[in-house]
């Protein structure tokens, strides 16, 4: 069953045979005598390596290539990708490969069936790359991608129907594409307005992009200014394009995961609710890094399975940038299982301005393997495009084509805001003051510390809010519903916000007031001023913060607002137009070495490190690729989080968070519930939530079932309505009611 279905799953990238042999050979060495003493009753706690005799024999069949490719995916279809390595090294591939004491698998012919004698190389590798060594690097990922969620399928369906009493489970695509496409049509038909100059012009830029979708699959870029409606017009043209190519599914890839659910359901509202759109959060991993082992199956077969992990088997999945990219450099098997799902479909990058500058050339190594080698088409989705592509000299810059109708026109006709620089660092109390002249008012700032602290200076003043990432996506979703309802009934509204509100939230204030930030992020705040054009003109006022002890933005920030000074400079009369966008980013990227774009480092050693890519060309050769330590060095958030479980009380939902944790006790495979409480979940440093642990404030639930998965919040009086999680003072105790 696993080799047909991981060739079935290998063949979206014309590599069916490798898959099916991986899918043959990766239990082999369960015959052996040891393993099978050890699946009897008392037969041991820990059962012994039986991966990497498929390996071995992977070696023998197939040689020092195809053999070494596949031999990376069996042994690592329990504990995850390994480092090829040394021999002489514990751990790596190699060492394995030599050292392993299982040897009595007599008779795993019989159970792998025929093997072909020879497999043909796989067709990804004929692509062209800038990158030469980097397309070997990604095939094993997704070779092993292809094993690896067959192997999970094919347990989670045995134990789905061993019982009379089993679940059944529900994978798969619900709906075709093009009925998704026609309820999208009929969507957009009841919402067209052309009431407004803005509403014309976003008709106008829906069709212009829809009639492009003919074009063949590969690199686009979608260059559509804050308000000009591209979040379905880019939904529209991927349903269009993906139908067009016999492609078979969306994945919309945003940079905060604040904005997710709004997102989705803008999605869910447009294509219907059928099961159809699935939201996946970057910072709630039901599956705690590091957890996998060299067997994960256990006796029972059930510990995989108790770990949730998505392999994006739907039509349109919404994820974050986080997820997204570093699960194309994972090593784990529960991170990699979705990333055959990405061939042939259609992803969209929207603010791929955003990408961090350490990361930069891997992430696009990756979109341009991805587009070349895997028949998918990529869409830089961005009201700011980021200077990445080669028509505007980047060195190695990806090649698109721009589906928008002329990006300079569409800037003109739908600037609708004027930027004031404020001349002087502006204290909290200074700004404090000027918010609560205005009875609606956006203030964005560089850190959670400096939103707290700026909320607590206007709280009492009419319509104060406070938006913010400590708050479980449900209630942002809630807050964020009564913050536009308000402005639509021109209540007062005095937010204060993180730049997690700049990318893609919709609601439209007179006036925002941003600090010195990235000049992309500037302008995304612009988008949040006077967005449906109906006053003559809308301000941002960009302020300097004043400096505050032990309050400081992050050095990126800081990065980034010194080359917005600079651009201010030169371009003071139109600086959100698209020469200044140019220039900025020429500050930003152009002028730093590639060393300082592939900046993740591998290696201990001062004189011994290296970046991503660096390491992957000097290993290409050999096909040594260091897997684990790319994995490790692959961060988007230097600082690990992980999710806790807080007991927000949503209005309208069927079951409560606390019923749905009590649920967790009577399931073997939480899957499904750990969906609905990644809703209820909020992100905090591990070193937090250990904390938290060791005051009595959190607790595991049902940790010899799911291990350290599941922490809920026990201490209510932490969790406010205003303001989130507050986890600053774990034992605090609220004299007030705090109940939602």
């Amino acid at each position: 069953m696993v080799g047909k279905m991981a060739g079935r799953f290998a063949g979206r990238f014309e590599s069916g045979a490798l898959g099916e042999v991986a899918g043959k050979l990766h239990d082999i060495g369960k015959t052996s005598v040891a393993y099978q003493v050890y699946i009897r009753p008392n037969g041991g706690l820990r059962g012994p390596d039986h991966s990497t005799a498929g390996a071995r024999e992977a070696m023998q069949l197939y040689g020092p290539v195809l053999g070494r490719i596949l031999a990376f995916c069996i042994a690592g279809h329990h504990a995850g990708l390994a480092d090829g390595g040394s021999e002489h090294v514990p751990g790596t591939l190699s060492h394995r490969l030599v050292a392993s004491q299982i040897e009595d698998y007599a008779g795993w012919e019989s159970h792998a069936g025929e093997l072909p004698e020879r497999i043909s190389p796989p067709l990804p590798w004929k692509s062209s790359s800038q990158y030469s060594g980097f397309h070997y690097f990604f095939f094993i990922r997704m070779l092993f991608s292809a094993l690896v969620d067959a192997d999970f399928l094919a347990t989670e369906h045995f134990y789905a129907t061993a019982k009379p009493e089993g679940e059944p489970v529900r994978r798969g695509l619900a709906n075709r594409l093009e009925t998704l496409r026609d309820r999208l049509e009929d969507s957009l038909a009841s919402k067209a307005k052309s009431d407004t100059d803005v509403n014309q012009l976003r008709g106008d830029i829906l069709t212009h992009v829809r009639a492009q979708a003919s074009q063949a699959p590969g690199l686009f870029s979608l260059t559509v200014p804050t308000g000009g409606g591209k979040t379905l017009t880019s939904l529209a043209f991927a349903l269009d394009h993906a139908i067009a190519h016999g492609l078979d599914r969306i994945v919309y890839v945003i940079p905060y995961t604040s904005i997710i659910e709004q997102t989705a359901e803008v999605f869910r509202e447009a294509v219907g609710k059928d099961g159809d759109v699935l939201e996946h959060h970057s910072a709630v991993e039901w599956d705690p890094k590091g957890d996998e082992k060299d067997d994960d199956e256990g006796r029972e077969g059930l510990k995989k399975l108790r770990r949730d992990a998505e392999n994006w088997d739907v039509r349109i999945i919404v994820t974050t940038s986080v997820q997204f990219f570093e699960s194309l450099f994972a090593a784990r098997t529960s991170a990699c299982r979705k990333l055959h799902n990405l061939a042939k479909s259609v992803i969209i990058l929207d603010e791929a301005q955003t990408l961090p500058l350490p990361l930069l050339r891997p992430c696009m190594a990756a979109v341009e393997t991805l587009a070349k080698g895997y028949g998918t088409s990529v869409v830089l989705c961005t009201a700011t495009q980021p200077a990445l592509t080669k028509q505007d000299g980047f060195p190695k810059g990806l090649e698109v084509r721009e589906l928008a109708p002329d990006p300079q026109k569409l800037y003109n006709k739908l600037k609708r805001v004027r930027v004031k620089i404020e001349p002087e660092p502006m204290n909290d109390e200074t700004l404090a003051a000027r918010l609560r002249e205005q009875d609606q008012v956006l203030c964005i700032v560089n850190s959670r510390a400096h939103a707290r602290d700026l909320f607590s200076q206007i709280k009492n003043a009419p319509g104060a809010r406070h938006l913010t990432t400590l708050m479980c996506p449900l209630h942002r979703k809630a807050a964020l519903a009564a913050i536009r309802q308000d402005l639509k009934d021109e209540k007062p509204v005095r937010l204060v916000a993180t730049s997690l509100i700049e990318a893609g939230v919709d609601v439209d204030f007179p006036t925002v007031w941003r600090a010195m930030a990235g000049l992309d992020s500037i302008a995304q705040a612009a988008g949040r001023c006077n967005r449906e054009g109906l006053l003559s003109e809308g301000i941002v006022h960009v302020f300097d913060p004043a400096e505050v002890e032990g309050r400081k933005s992050p050095p990126a920030t800081e990065q980034f607002a010194a080359a917005t000074r600079e651009v201010l400079r030169r371009h003071g009369d139109d600086p959100l137009g698209l020469t200044a966008i140019k220039a900025y980013f020429s500050l930003v990227y152009w002028t730093k070495g590639p060393e300082q774009l592939d900046a993740a480092l591998l290696g201990d050693k001062p004189d011994q490190t290296r970046g991503i890519l660096t390491a992957i060309e000097d290993t290409a050769r050999s096909l040594n690729f260091p897997f684990a330590q790319i994995a490790r060095a692959f961060r988007f958030i230097e600082e690990t989080m992980q999710p806790v479980i807080v007991p927000y009380h949503a209005v309208g939902e069927r079951e409560s968070v606390d019923e749905l944790v009590k649920r967790l006790r009577f399931v073997d495979r939480p899957g499904a519930l750990a969906r609905k409480l990644a809703m209820y979940s909020v992100p905090v440093p591990r070193y937090k939530r250990a904390e938290l642990i060791a005051t009595g404030a959190a607790s595991f639930v049902e940790p010899e079932k799911f291990a350290e998965q599941f922490v809920f919040l026990d201490n209510r009086d932490l969790y406010s309505r205003e303001s989130g999680l507050d986890w600053q003072d774990p034992t605090f105790r609220s004299s007030e009611s705090n109940v939602f």
